[in-house]
């Protein structure tokens, strides 16, 4: 069903269910389908065809904070094979032989994945999205060019082992932005002398959206699109919010700032600004010098 044109352009964020087999970019072409021509959608955090779950996809006003969520923590259950290795470091790249599995003990599993935890160096997989000199490493893998891809700082909350049988793995993650599950099993396979790839890999939550709530792309239509629709506010977790009258919003979108001197916020403090009706407004950032909380981002809607 194709979006027409008279409809008022809806705004706001959906939580869906990636199945597997779909590219991001196919759950935001299926989205857009059902909007109003030239309604504006993006997505938060890309999942690879293999991998299902939470995929967050922003409509309207709320693209301008695919950067928020794409900020926040995120929950990963991921399957993996040991004694094997792969170009993708996953399941469907060309595959080769590793060591024997049959040696690892669950002792020494749960050991390694401890190893794995806090903040760490990962480089990306060769096929990703990361950019080398302006192009993207998997078309430079796709035309087998040889080149580095340089280590990232990312933070691993949790590591935890939920089933090990034989050379079949399955762990549950905690991580922040920027991180790659296939690079953390890739590694964990070489810390284990046996070499690893993921099988699986399923999106448990971003931020506060959860996959119990998520809504799954099948049954995505233009009736489920807008009655599952999003708040912009329900991206804020726990960001600091002001509370502006209607003239308050108006001089935020004139580019000028409130005087808010009974407010306790830090110098430098980014804060959400709600509006009459208790949505996100703006961003501003409060400056003390001036005694003025400045707009920085606003949310035409």
């Amino acid at each position: 069903m194709n979006g027409g044109q008279g409809r008022k352009t809806p705004h706001g964020l959906l939580n869906l269910d990636k199945p597997a087999g779909m590219t991001s970019r196919d759950v935001v072409n299926a989205v857009q389908r059902l909007l109003p021509r030239k309604t504006k959608v993006g997505h938060a955090g890309t999942l690879d065809p293999l991998a299902t779950g939470v995929l967050i996809v922003c409509v309207g006003a709320a693209t301008r904070l695919v950067d928020r969520v794409q900020d926040d923590r995120k929950g990963y259950r991921a399957g993996l094979k040991l004694g094997i290795r792969s170009d993708t470091d996953d399941i469907t790249g060309q595959v080769v032989s590793g060591g024997d599995p049959a040696r690892i003990t669950t002792a020494q599993l749960e050991t390694a994945l401890r190893e794995f935890q806090g903040q760490q160096a990962q480089v990306p997989p060769r096929f990703s999205a990361v950019h080398v000199d302006g192009q993207r490493a998997y078309d430079l893998a796709r035309a087998d060019r040889e080149f580095e891809l340089t280590a990232r700082t990312v933070q691993v909350d949790t590591v935890t082992l939920l089933r090990h049988d034989a050379d079949q793995v399955e762990i549950e993650i905690v991580c922040g932005s920027g991180t790659y599950v296939r690079s953390l099993i890739r590694d964990l396979g070489e810390r284990l002398g046996c070499g690893a790839v993921m099988t699986s890999l399923v999106r448990t939550f971003i931020g506060p959206y959860l996959l119990a709530t998520a809504l799954p792309v099948e049954q995505l239509t233009a009736d489920t699109l807008v009655g599952r629709l999003l708040p912009m506010v329900s991206a804020l977790g726990d960001d600091v919010r002001y509370a502006a009258t209607a003239a308050e919003c108006t001089a935020l979108l004139q580019g000028r700032g409130l005087a808010c001197s009974d407010q306790l916020f830090a110098d430098g403090q980014r804060v959400a600004v709600l509006d009459d009706q208790g949505e996100l407004f703006a961003f501003a950032e409060w400056h003390a010098e001036k005694q003025l909380l400045l707009p920085q981002r606003v949310f035409v809607r």
